[in-house]
Parts: structure tokens; sequence; C-alpha cells
């Protein structure tokens, strides 16, 4: 069983940056496709970023492509989603979420285990 913990959620201006880590424990981290997941109030879980299991490949939502990047660090166990020129409509939960694969996936459902989520709030 794999633990997911997200962190580096926060307030920030539109325009502005964060960066969100996601921390794994468990099984093994470097064997698996992993994504980011947002849920903003009142909407449903979406897609943003997928990652496949070394990194060589990576997809992303097209509200955010040019302006998130997903990366990950196999050493270190962590996912992380970079995001630069932040809008007010990126304000929702963030998620990161691993899937029992090598590759990659845009479907929620192909993902079993979920962190816990972290806040991200773009204020005008």
């Amino acid at each position: 069983q794999v633990q997911l913990v997200e962190s580096g959620g926060g307030l920030v201006q539109a325009g502005g940056s964060l960066r969100l880590s996601c921390a794994a424990s468990g099984r093994t981290f470097s064997s698996y496709a992993m994504g980011w997941f947002r849920q903003a109030p009142g909407k449903e879980r979406e897609f943003v970023a997928t990652i496949n299991w070394n990194g060589g490949n990576t997809y992303y939502a097209g509200s955010v492509k040019g302006r998130f990047t997903i990366s990950r660090d196999n050493a270190k166990r962590t996912l992380y989603l970079q995001m630069n020129n932040l809008k007010l409509e990126d304000t929702a939960v963030y998620y990161c979420a691993t899937r029992a694969a090598y590759s990659e996936s845009t479907d929620l459902a192909d993902y079993p285990t979920w962190g816990q989520g972290t806040q991200v709030t773009v204020s005008s």
C-alpha cells in the first residue's frame, strides 16, 4: 500500500507561481505512473497533468498546458507540479494520485490511490 502526502499549496496572486509536492511512502514509487488532479468548489474533480513511471512521458489538460509542469524525482519518491502564471480559475484543492501501471492516464478512474489534497487559492 502506498501513501501520498501533498504540500506546497497556499494563497498567491494572479500571475504568480507555486510548486506542489507529493511525497510517497510504502510500495515502490518509481515503477508507477502518477497524476495531478484538482477540484474547485461546486465542481467535479478534473485532470490536470500526468507522468509515466520514469518521467519520459507527460500530458496536460488544455487549460494548464504551457503554464504547469509535472515532474518526478524517483530517488526522492516525490512528484512535483510547478505552476506558473496562475489564474483565478486555478483555485482548487489539488490532489496527487498513483496508479499500478507504468503508463500515464488522464482518467480519474485509473487511479486507486489518492492523497488528501492541498488548497491552492489564486487572488486578484
